[in-house]
């Protein structure tokens, strides 16, 4: 059986990959495997000096990297050397910040002395996505390895080279042979790969339904999981907002990776009284979007990924018209070669619309009006999914009361909702469970064990007994 790699822009196949025998998943895992049981012993200090090495190494060959990854999903230039960027920076802050996550935890109680430590599980199997081929890996991997595991990473077909090239990355920094290691395999493959004695945990980036099948095969198995599902964000703007900067910020919320981000921002929630003027600002910042080849540093709209996916978003704008929805801007696939569709606003959205009730990973934007703030918040709990979610008003105290009423996994007032090493990200509802990045995310893959030292300590008594 063979995967390809296929140029986006083009439709021409970059290349094609044989997948896995059984004896290289087998020799992958069994290296990974050896290798937990060196690299848990290592200090912090030894694995921090690989992965600032790593670090180096992504900033050097930046250029690289960042074209494979335009070329195999369609990522504007220079989103993906951002990208690449953010890779080394998340690889920095792990390695200067692990051992102090980490740190054994000294508790007062009978003992001589006890103290909670953290140790690390073993191999950590990563089932990761497409559209941000590199950070989506590194944004495990720092984390997970600076606490003591090793990775064996199932990726995307359609990003076979990134998967390899991050091997690779791997590799060259100097990092103990398997302690980290790519598994070029079909989806159909992950069952196995979870149910294998020698995977200990694993974590998902990808869709709601990939995260159901997932989650199942691995409480099978009594496997601990991370998930980080999809998202349908709302962008909630009230009455007293900064209009124009709302405007501005919702065309990079929602267009940012040509739309395919989970965190993107995807149902615009307004209150009526500024709705109009919302959108005509919107529509004319979005409609200043360039469209074409994103290797041209010009150009901020690429192809989405592979052409079913263009075809999925098309059903669900096409479908929320039939029901009413007004086209505020483009509408349709460019009839051109590549997987390219329209940047896209509609207006006139209501719950029952496949762009309110589906996540929509695309240019497609979907403005739904609210009368008050509180009906904006329904409207945005109303959501099956809870990843992330912005809100727009210059009352910041009223703000805080709003977020703490938002079902969602982070909530950014007043700016663009986004990943960060030093913060927890992660969602609830049908966005997942557990939480990546800060301390947060690098303790969901060890064992927080208990360690108490006798004799029992008698208590002491009060001065008055």
């Amino acid at each position: 059986m063979s995967i390809q790699s296929i140029n986006p822009t083009t439709e021409e196949v970059i290349q094609t990959f044989e997948t896995y025998s059984d004896a290289q998943v087998n020799e992958a895992l069994e290296q990974a495997h050896r290798a937990f049981f060196r690299w848990r012993d290592t200090t912090f200090a030894e694995r921090g000096a690989l992965f600032h090495r790593l670090a180096a190494y992504l900033r050097d060959h930046k250029a690289d990297l960042a074209r494979l990854a335009t070329l195999e999903m369609g990522k504007p230039i220079a989103e993906a050397e951002a990208e690449v960027e953010k890779c080394a920076w998340n690889c920095d802050f792990y390695a200067d910040n692990a051992e102090k996550f980490l740190s054994d935890e000294h508790v007062t109680s009978n003992a001589t002395e006890s103290y909670v430590s953290y140790q690390p599980l073993g191999v950590v199997l990563a089932l990761m996505p497409w559209n941000y081929p590199f950070w989506q890996v590194i944004r495990f991997a720092a984390p997970g390895m600076m606490a003591g595991n090793t990775a064996v990473l199932k990726h995307a077909s359609n990003v076979s080279l990134a998967a390899l090239a991050l091997e690779q990355a791997f590799k060259e920094s100097g990092f103990p042979e398997g302690a980290f290691r790519t598994v070029l395999v079909p989806g159909a493959e992950t069952g196995k790969l979870i149910a294998d004695r020698r995977v200990a945990a694993v974590t998902l980036t990808g869709s709601d339904a990939a995260g159901m099948a997932v989650a199942g095969t691995s409480g099978h198995e009594l496997k601990k999981t991370v998930l980080e599902l999809g998202g349908s964000d709302a962008f909630i703007v009230l009455e007293d907002a900064d209009l124009d900067g709302a405007a501005q910020m919702a065309v990079k919320a929602r267009f940012q990776n040509t739309g395919q981000s989970c965190i993107a921002a995807k149902r615009f929630i307004v209150v009526e009284a500024v709705a109009d003027e919302f959108e005509r600002r919107f529509v004319e910042a979005a409609s200043q979007l360039r469209v074409g080849d994103p290797l041209d540093r010009a150009i901020q709209i690429g192809p989405m990924a592979r052409s079913d996916l263009r075809a999925e978003l098309a059903r669900q704008v096409d479908a929320s018209v039939r029901m009413g929805a007004r086209v505020l801007l483009g509408g349709k696939p460019l009839d051109r070669a590549g997987y390219f569709y329209a940047p896209t606003i509609l207006g006139g959205v209501t719950p029952e619309m496949p762009v309110f009730r589906e996540e929509t990973f695309g240019p497609a934007a979907a403005v739904i009006r609210a009368r008050d703030a509180d009906q904006a918040v329904a409207l945005a709990n109303s959501s099956q999914f809870g990843l992330g979610g912005n809100l727009w008003t210059r009352d910041i105290e009223r703000a805080r009361t709003i977020a703490r009423h938002l079902e969602s996994g982070g909530v950014f007032i007043n700016g663009m909702t986004a990943s960060d090493p030093r913060l927890p990200f992660g969602g609830i509802k049908r966005s997942g469970y557990g939480r990546e990045l800060s301390w947060f995310g690098i303790r969901e893959f060890v064992n927080i064990q208990t360690v108490w030292i006798g004799p029992t300590v008698a208590p002491v008594k009060a001065a008055s007994e």
